[in-house]
């Protein structure tokens, strides 16, 4: 498939400290890392960042083979759960562990219905939004510069008729608005970090969807990208769905990042199940069959969605199987061995969509460079610089 649109195609000048060009010099171009997000949950470091369990160590360096892009739980709920007591500290840990090792970082969300703080539930609308707009601020603010993307709000399509338990967010949500309340804590997020990544993030993929976020954009909402989520629990969507989804959302010349993407390596989830939560077993194994179909279905996927030009990240959810509803989600089992789809991804990031090559400048310095968009190690014999390659436009590197 076209992957053009992920590269450079570039002239460079060498040149020394002086300005003097490097000429008929053989320079190492050597990739340290992609432009293009892909991204997996990194809630498999917090274990062994903040509390040192060793046997989490294999798991991490295992991660950081293939992904470098991560996703962080910032589920009110589980974060704050008793009110004014974050647990900042042990976030903040691991997003600054993995923004050192070059990962870049997602919080997931600022605002969700599920997963909520009970205590809210004490105050009236007026105060949950209060609140609600003072978590983001704190969150948005207090992560500046080690978390910068941000999901704002999840799953804003069935938050005020979601029935399942009553909850403050679907409380202001139904006074509010659909369009009301994404506007109140996108502009609070933006206010708070004008230059952060903010995505409205939904599993809704209907006309739903898009109508929202037709109606955000005509109300001014600063929306960075569309986050569709793509658990597929019951089975592969295909080439078929995922082009139409493409196709249906791209008319918003927004990117668009995949936040959430499951396949499994199992028995597939019966279709009569709504919501996948309801599904509840007692073990959910992977089958060496499911791990070549997920492996197959998977590498089809992150082909269709790396050759298009809005698409800017795909997040593999699970890196390890059982981690959600016990499924056999993950890249690796559960014993941190490689599954086919983990040999699969290294091979498609790693090598196929990976740049280390040598070019040999002319008499006036001059080379051209093509290579996939991202951070680089350019090397002359013992010289070494580091490089972002970016765009086409011309440059001079001085080595």
């Amino acid at each position: 498939m076209e992957t053009a649109h992920r590269k450079v195609k570039k002239k460079i000048r060498f040149a020394d400290a002086q300005g003097k060009a490097r000429s008929g010099q053989q320079i190492r171009i050597r990739q340290t890392n992609h432009a293009f997000l892909f991204g997996c949950g990194a809630f498999d470091f917090m274990p062994y960042v903040v509390r040192g369990r060793e046997n989490y160590k294999e798991l991490t360096d295992r991660w950081l083979e293939v992904f470098n892009y991560a996703t962080l739980p910032f589920y009110w709920g589980g974060y704050e759960r008793e009110e004014g007591k974050p647990d900042k500290d042990g976030l903040m840990k691991t997003a600054q562990y993995l923004k050192e090792r070059g990962v870049t970082v997602k919080g997931h969300p600022l605002c969700w219905h599920t997963v909520c703080a009970d205590w809210l539930m004490k105050y009236d609308n007026a105060t949950i939004l209060k609140k609600q707009l003072e978590r983001i601020e704190r969150e948005v603010t207090g992560f500046k510069g080690v978390i910068d993307i941000w999901d704002v709000i999840n799953e804003v399509v069935i938050m005020p008729i979601f029935d399942k338990y009553d909850n403050a967010i679907t409380r202001i949500c139904k006074e509010k608005g659909r369009v009301g309340l994404i506007k109140e804590v996108f502009a609070k997020a933006h206010e708070c970090n004008p230059e952060a990544t903010l995505l409205l993030n939904d599993f809704n993929t209907s006309i739903d969807y898009e109508i929202l976020i037709d109606g955000c954009l005509n109300a001014g909402v600063p929306i960075s990208a569309i986050g569709i989520q793509s658990h597929q629990h019951q089975g592969y969507w295909g080439r078929e769905k995922l082009e139409q989804v493409l196709e249906r959302f791209e008319h918003f010349g927004l990117p668009i990042h995949f936040t959430e993407n499951t396949l499994i390596s199992g028995e597939i989830m019966p279709a009569h199940i709504v919501d996948l939560n309801d599904w509840q077993v007692e073990s959910w194994p992977t089958t060496p069959e499911g791990e070549e179909r997920q492996a197959r279905e998977m590498e089809e996927m992150y082909r269709i969605l790396f050759s298009h030009p809005l698409v800017q990240g795909i997040t593999t959810w699970d890196f390890k199987d059982g981690a959600w509803l016990k499924a056999p989600s993950g890249v690796v089992r559960e014993d941190f061995s490689r599954k086919p789809s983990f040999d699969m991804l290294k091979k498609l990031i790693k090598e196929e969509w990976w740049t280390d090559t040598v070019i040999t400048t002319d008499e006036n310095g001059f080379a051209e460079v093509e290579a996939f968009k991202g951070d680089y190690e350019i090397g002359l014999k013992d010289r070494c610089v580091q490089a972002t390659l970016a765009d086409d436009t011309e440059a001079e590197i001085r080595i």
